[in-house]
C-alpha cells in the first residue's frame, strides 16, 4: 500500500551506459508514451556553464510541488539511480521493478550518477533532474509530445 497517491509516474531504465525515461501518463500525437534516452554530454561539446561529467543531452523534467513516483529497472546489468540531493538511491536490476516517490519543493537542477560499478563506462552515466514550475512543465510536455 502506498502512503501517497503520485501525480506522475516516470519509468527509468538503466542501460550500459545511459538512462532511458518514459512518462507513461502522457501520450504523444503518434499514440505512444513520451520516452527518450539521456546521454552524458561529451567534454568537447560542453557549453559555458555546463558541468563536466554531469550534464546530459535530455534531462528528466518534473514539476515542483508534485508527487512523483519513479519505477526503475535495467536492460543489462545492475545500475543504481542515485541523486543524493533528493535523497534518492534505487537499485536498477534486470527483470525487476523498484520504486520510490519524491517531491521537489523548489525549481532547480539536481544531479546524480549511477552509483553501482556497472562496467567500464560506469562513471559516464550522469542523471540530471530539472524541477520547473507547473506552467513550464506543461510547455515542456506540449513540445515533447508533438
Amino acid at each position: 500500500m502506498e502512503v501517497i497517491s503520485p501525480t506522475i509516474t516516470i519509468k527509468v531504465t538503466g542501460s550500459q551506459w545511459y538512462w532511458s525515461y518514459e512518462y507513461s501518463d502522457y501520450i504523444t500525437t503518434s499514440g505512444e508514451s513520451i520516452a527518450f534516452d539521456s546521454y552524458m554530454i561529451p567534454e568537447s561539446d560542453l557549453e559555458s556553464g555546463q558541468f563536466r561529467l554531469l550534464d546530459v543531452d535530455n534531462k528528466m523534467v518534473v514539476p515542483v510541488d508534485t508527487h512523483i513516483r519513479l519505477i526503475v529497472t535495467s536492460n543489462d546489468v545492475i545500475h543504481s539511480f542515485a541523486v543524493p540531493s533528493l535523497g534518492l538511491k534505487l537499485d536498477c536490476t534486470p527483470g525487476r521493478l523498484n520504486q520510490a516517490s519524491f517531491l521537489i519543493d523548489r525549481p532547480g537542477s539536481f544531479y546524480g550518477q549511477c552509483s553501482e560499478i556497472c562496467g567500464v563506462w560506469h562513471g559516464f552515466m550522469p542523471i540530471n533532474i530539472e524541477a520547473v514550475s507547473v506552467n513550464e512543465y506543461l510547455s515542456w510536455l506540449a513540445s515533447t509530445s508533438e
